[in-house]
């Protein structure tokens, strides 16, 4: 018999998870969102008869499944805003029938299923394991990588009692092919995503802060990452950029530093790597208005062109991108900007890469798009461009060096 689905909230955790779960052709599924143009793009996107997108969430009391994958966004102060996380429990309250089996994966506070999800789907007086199965199941996904996909990806659950752990284990292991591993506990499950992503903060921010030693001690980081990399244990290489971007590796560390202070716990190591990675854009600028400086320019009678506008290479994902707090702070020392992203145009004030080089003196890559691999020494050249500040090591810097034009990396 094939089970029914209700997958709440389409955006690019939600929508990816629909499209395996049809593809499978084990499950009957309907995606539901408040945004209309959600709904819109899901059903033009995914043309399925065991597919229906719509806001209508009534469709929950036709799920044996439901999988939260709504937004866990940050407030001001960096604290996670549960209200989507929570109207989406309300629906599935106010539409359940018995014994679903809800699975969050949205992104959340070791602790969050029983203190905010448990209450507002119990405050009808239906009792979890009894009425209704709860889990928890981290989504994990790497925009633009294709060797590990939604697919492929490992993935942890968790839930609030045994029957509900091994009946979303089971889901999971129906449509993917890849391992399962169930935790002992949900909060066990939630810490995972956490750690994962500020294990990255961390170690990104280390080599950022050595990124801006070396700059004053004379010593290419890259060249040492290259060296330490030879060691066969107990070393993993990350590199240092411009800043951290994306939805989950800026914005994840703050749940648990906030989670934890809430307990009576400070974490001033995690708070550290996060003040280091924030700084990175107005660094950058820094060593722009350094370099220019040296070179007889003023950052405030040139023109600089700003290359990248999405956090990372290749995808048009702006969320907690540093390029845009790149843009901001130059914006702020009025200092006249050019942007060109081709992934995000609407966002881009040049029409072309070669649009913007021609009109700037300096340029600031903020985002290793493959396209901007074109940038060569003679291009450079031609379009009067004087000084290249690589926030990605990503371009020649010893050919573009050769060529005589101010080229300056992060730790490069």
């Amino acid at each position: 018999m094939i089970q029914t689905v209700a997958v709440l909230g389409l955006g690019y955790v939600g929508f990816p998870l629909a499209v395996l779960l049809v593809k499978s052709k084990k499950y009957k599924v309907y995606g539901l969102d408040i945004s209309p143009i959600a709904v819109k793009r899901a059903n033009s996107a995914l043309k399925s008869s065991s597919f229906d997108a719509s806001s209508n969430f009534e469709n929950i009391k036709y799920a044996d499944i439901v999988v939260v994958c709504v937004p866990t966004p940050v407030k001001k102060k960096y604290q996670p805003d549960y209200e989507p996380l929570k109207k989406a429990c309300e629906s599935i309250v106010k539409n359940s029938t018995n014994r679903q089996l809800v699975i969050i994966e949205s992104t959340i506070n070791p602790g969050t299923c029983e203190e905010v999800v448990l209450p507002v789907l119990e405050k009808y007086g239906k009792v979890a394991g009894r009425d209704f199965l709860l889990a928890h199941c981290p989504e994990r996904i790497d925009p633009g990588n294709k060797k590990w996909t939604l697919l492929n990806i490992p993935r942890n659950v968790g839930g609030i009692d045994e029957e509900s752990a091994a009946c979303a284990a089971q889901f999971y292991k129906s449509f993917l092919k890849s391992n399962i591993k169930v935790l002992s506990t949900i909060k066990a499950a939630e810490a995972t995503k956490i750690v994962e992503n500020t294990f990255r903060d961390i170690n990104i921010a280390y080599v950022n802060e050595l990124a801006m030693s070396f700059d004053a001690l004379g010593i290419d980081l890259l060249e040492v990452i290259e060296g330490s990399s030879s060691k066969p244990f107990a070393f993993m290489p990350h590199y240092p950029g411009v800043g951290v971007g994306g939805h989950c590796i800026p914005v994840d560390p703050y749940y648990l530093i906030e989670r934890a202070l809430h307990s009576g716990f400070e974490h001033y190591f995690l708070s550290m790597a996060r003040k280091i990675n924030n700084g990175m854009p107005a660094y950058t600028v820094g060593l722009l208005e350094k370099e220019l400086q040296k070179n007889g320019m003023n950052l405030r009678r040139v023109t600089v062109g700003l290359l990248g506008l999405s956090y990372k290479k290749d995808i048009a994902d702006m969320r907690e991108s540093p390029a845009v707090k790149v843009l901001e702070i130059l914006k702020k020392k009025r200092v006249k900007v050019l942007t060109f992203d081709p992934f995000v145009p609407h966002s881009s004030t040049a029409k072309s890469l070669e649009d913007l080089l021609k009109k700037c003196e300096a340029v600031v890559l903020a985002t290793g798009h493959s396209v901007f691999k074109k940038i060569t020494p003679t291009l450079l050249k031609k379009c009067g461009v004087k000084v290249v500040i690589d926030g990605r090591n990503f371009l020649q810097k010893d050919r573009i060096l050769q060529a005589g034009i101010v080229y300056k990396g992060i730790g490069h």
